[in-house]
């Protein structure tokens, strides 16, 4: 007994006596004015501000479908891991763009009956042994609050308007004093990308193969290009939180910025942008985080995050956080070691430029494809005074450019959109050439004299620049007189990038996975709890079908 007492106030006096450092990743000696720049505010609506925002997408859907219609969203569905766990759950982007509701089994009718609009949300009872075990369902007066919907139908009687289409009969619940005449000829649902979309698939084959007494079938039409051109230009609600998921993701980047000269591994760094993705709030991420080092960057979405950090290399990190279902979509490229080689700096300068000259197009009646191809020549020329290429009137470029200069981004970070529709204010797209030298790059050209002659004539370019990866992007928003770089917070020239590594890497004090660089040995901690002769073993959590048992425990040795 008295042994384990002693044991005890060793372990004491220990933790007491370490010094007072901040939590791993904060920001220490924090200049008067730091450059790794902490998010703002999330932005605040009223209840007022919500509902007229939703009322005003629904009115904009509404004014768009023709009259004696109707439009059925359902909600997405959980989406399984393995076993019995499921991923955390998303709502469809479309239903939440005219809802603001996350909860499964939720769905959404809006009918255009002679020239008279009507709203109807179906909605899942509370079930009290669900919210045990996964919380709290949406109350009506919740549905209500947050949708603004006032008209709202147990989703148990979801199956009987469906009947009631396929009769052309009147739907009357039975559980409220909700009717509704139904006799559209035409019925829009999301059936366009059975992939995503496959119970409103199975749901408009279903009503097209009904056939009335006269012969006649619904029409079923896809909703998507409707909600594709509204969702394409962002109205001050939805730019508020666009502008939030992209100042967590500068932050993300920063932080990343000031600890890379620290890391050891990729999967440290990718451990950076997601802890400040959750430090402040986002869903999570608006797509996996890619982050590449050396000849990783050459991948255009590398994902395994499992290579080492390497001081003479490249960084390529593409991440983006998710708010309130708008996702950032960001890229920069950045030396380990702070400072450019010539050859790195060779290839940036070149997508710097391409990358400027695209936005220079950005604008009220320009196009997307204006912008690509100012970036295109820009590369092709840059290509060509490397040597990487022998042709400019050619393809030969896509060798090291091979994919599109940018995309349209809001709900998705590939978001709904035609792309050759003319420029708008509101408009919000990704600015995002790259050049890639990947090492195997001219091994699986096709053995022609026309290749082997450009293979010689390359070679010498190749070998230079051979395992760099560049790419920059950055979140574009068109105004009333040009463009925004709403990504404009984080260095992107060669000269800002330098300067802001060296004034961040003061800033962070950080030693990724809280041990020092070239050591994956225990931590400082673990070694004093040894060093007591106290021995831990880890919380484990189990989870099984009948129910949630967590198991915690802590021995100590004799």
């Amino acid at each position: 007994m008295k042994k384990n007492i002693f044991k005890v106030g060793v372990l004491t006096f220990l933790v007491m006596t370490i010094p007072l450092v901040s939590k791993a990743g904060d920001l220490t000696n924090k200049p008067s004015n730091p450059v790794i720049r902490v998010t703002p505010p999330a932005p605040k609506f009223s209840i007022e501000e919500r509902h007229e925002e939703l009322a005003a997408r629904r009115r904009r859907v509404a004014d768009k479908m023709t009259d004696n219609s109707m439009l059925i969203l359902l909600s997405a569905e959980s989406k399984l891991y393995a076993n019995d766990v499921d991923y955390h759950y998303r709502q469809e982007n479309n239903l939440y763009y005219l809802t603001a509701l996350k909860q499964n089994g939720v769905s959404l009718v809006i009918a255009k009956i002679g020239g008279k609009v009507t709203e109807l949300l179906f909605l899942p009872n509370r079930n009290p042994r669900f919210e045990t075990w996964n919380g709290k369902m949406y109350s009506e007066q919740d549905a209500i609050d947050l949708s603004g919907i006032k008209t709202l139908v147990d989703a148990g009687e979801f199956t009987a308007l469906i009947d009631s289409l396929k009769k052309k009969s009147q739907f009357v619940s039975q559980k409220s004093a909700v009717k509704l005449s139904l006799t559209p000829s035409r019925i829009y649902v999301l059936n366009g990308n059975k992939r995503e979309f496959y119970k409103e698939n199975e749901l408009a084959e279903q009503l097209e193969s009904q056939v009335d007494e006269n012969g006649g079938k619904l029409t079923i039409v896809n909703a998507m290009p409707l909600f594709a051109t509204l969702r394409l230009v962002k109205s001050p609600y939805e730019i508020k939180l666009m502008r939030h998921a992209i100042d967590i993701t500068t932050e993300a980047f920063g932080r990343s910025m000031g600890m890379i000269g620290r890391a050891n591994w990729e999967y440290e760094v990718q451990a950076e942008v997601e802890y400040t993705f959750r430090r402040r709030n986002a869903d999570f991420w608006g797509y996996p985080s890619i982050v590449g080092c050396g000849p990783n960057a050459t991948t255009l979405h590398y994902v395994e995050s499992q290579g080492k950090v390497n001081h003479g290399d490249l960084m390529l990190m593409d991440v983006g956080a998710e708010y309130d279902h708008y996702t950032a979509d960001i890229t920069r490229t950045f030396p380990v070691s702070g400072k450019f080689t010539k050859e790195q700096a060779a290839i940036y300068q070149i997508v710097f430029d391409a990358q400027e000259a695209a936005a220079r197009e950005l604008r009220p009646g320009s196009s997307i494809g204006a912008a690509a191809e100012a970036a295109r020549m820009v590369i092709v020329e840059g290509l060509f005074k490397l040597g990487l290429i022998t042709d400019i009137n050619s393809n030969q470029y896509r060798l090291w450019y091979m994919h599109g200069w940018g995309h349209w981004i809001g709900m998705n970070v590939h978001d709904v959109g035609n792309y050759g529709t003319s420029l708008k204010e509101g408009m919000m797209m990704s600015n995002e050439p790259g050049i890639y030298i990947r090492a195997d790059a001219l091994d699986f050209l096709p053995d022609t004299d026309q290749n082997r002659e450009f293979l010689a004539k390359v070679r010498p370019a190749f070998e230079k620049y051979k395992n760099i990866g560049v790419r920059i992007e950055d979140d574009m928003l068109i105004t009333a007189n040009g463009v925004e770089w709403m990504s404009r917070h984080l260095p992107r020239s060669i000269a800002d990038v330098e300067g802001f590594m060296e004034a961040a890497s003061k800033e962070m004090k950080y030693y990724a996975g809280g041990q020092k660089p070239e050591s994956r040995g225990p931590s400082f901690l673990d070694e004093r709890y040894r060093s007591a002769g106290l021995k831990f073993r880890l919380p484990l959590r189990t989870y099984g079908s009948s129910g949630a048992k967590l198991r915690r425990s802590l021995t100590h040795s004799n």
